[in-house]
Formats: C-alpha cells, sequence, structure tokens
C-alpha cells in the first residue's frame, strides 16, 4: 500500500508539478513586503520552501512543514543554496501540534483546498491549536470561478466563511490567482486569498 508521504513524494519527481513554480506567489510576495511575514511565521504545507524562505529572507522565523521527505529536502537544500536559516519538518499539516510550538503566522498556499469536509475541518482545528490569539493565517485556494474540472477541489466563498467561524475572524477574503507551471496550456488561475485571525 501506498503511504500518503509517498504519494507526495511522487509530486516532486521528475518535472516540477503545477504548483512548485520555484518563487513565491505573488500574493505572499506583497504580504512579506508589506511587513506582514513576520515574527514566528509558519507555512503548512510547504512544499519545496519557497514561501518559508520568503518569510526568512525578511526577517521571521520561519518554519515549514510537509508531509513529502523528498519536498523537504529539497527545500533544506534552498534554504542552503540561499544563506538563509529556516526549520523544515516532515509532518501531517492535520496535526501540527506535534510541532510542539505556537507561532504568530501561518501561511497556506494550495493546502486547504486538498481536503474533503471531514478533513478540512480537522485541518482548521489543527491550524487553531498552533497560531497564537491574534495571530494572522494567510491562505490561498482553488476558487469555485475556475473552469474545467482538472486539478484539486473547487471552494466556494462559503465554504471558507463556514470552516472559519468558531474562534476566527475573517478580515477579508478576496478573488485572487495562482501561477502554475502549464497545465493544458493555462497558466493561471482563479483562487480565493483569505486573510483569517484567530480570536
Amino acid at each position: 500500500m501506498t503511504t500518503p508521504s509517498a504519494e507526495w513524494d511522487s509530486s516532486y519527481q521528475g518535472s516540477p508539478a503545477p504548483w512548485d513554480i520555484g518563487r513565491p506567489q505573488a500574493p505572499f510576495v506583497r504580504l512579506a513586503e508589506s511587513g506582514l511575514l513576520s515574527g514566528r511565521v509558519l507555512d503548512a504545507g510547504c512544499g519545496t520552501g519557497e514561501h518559508v524562505l520568503l518569510a526568512a529572507a525578511h526577517g521571521a522565523a520561519a518554519t515549514g512543514v510537509d508531509l513529502s521527505g523528498l519536498a523537504i529536502e529539497k527545500a533544506r537544500a534552498k534554504a542552503a543554496e540561499r544563506g538563509l536559516t529556516a526549520r523544515f519538518e516532515v509532518g501531517d499539516v492535520l496535526r501540527l501540534d506535534r510541532l510542539g510550538e505556537t507561532f504568530d503566522t501561518v501561511t497556506d498556499s494550495g493546502v486547504f483546498h486538498v481536503f474533503d469536509d471531514g478533513d478540512r475541518a480537522r485541518y482548521v482545528a489543527s491550524l487553531a491549536g498552533v497560531l497564537e490569539p491574534g495571530g494572522s493565517y494567510y491562505m490561498m485556494c482553488f476558487s469555485d470561478r475556475q473552469p474545467g474540472t482538472w486539478g484539486p477541489r473547487r471552494v466556494r466563498r462559503d465554504e471558507i466563511e463556514q470552516a472559519f467561524t468558531d474562534g476566527w475572524e475573517i478580515v477579508s477574503l478576496t478573488p485572487d490567482a495562482f501561477t502554475i507551471n502549464p497545465v493544458q496550456d493555462v497558466i493561471s488561475v482563479h483562487a480565493w486569498l483569505a486573510v483569517i485571525r484567530r480570536r
């Protein structure tokens, strides 16, 4: 039986996956340049580490966690190549408490949309367990405005609102776009950008 970790490892072998574009997504660059990726920052489902390294380059104590050991190896190599200090751990974003620490900020680029309803609730609870009260969660996910059927689950605005009710405040929820490696000649897809605060 293939383990979830091995399944994700396969995404980081050979040609880069659609989401692994070799640089941070533009909305997270804007957040960093606005000084919002500071203090203790966790990137949930960090992949090969671009958003962790973005935060580290802006002075944050940055940590990334991902289920794929191969992605984490690549992230650590990038940090060494760029001379940046960041922590990378193999782990399950549904069990972030296992990190044994809390954070001022959590980022999520393309993780929220991978879960079914049951795991989505577990994920939100996992986030609540590591984000300090008053801390911010910055999330980008696939939007239901994206046509076609390839790729991850499309997420409606109201699904995000329903997921973050108890103990959370949605500060803003706006349309945005992911840049991706070309899929069927598509290089940009509709996304939601959410700014959510832990009460």
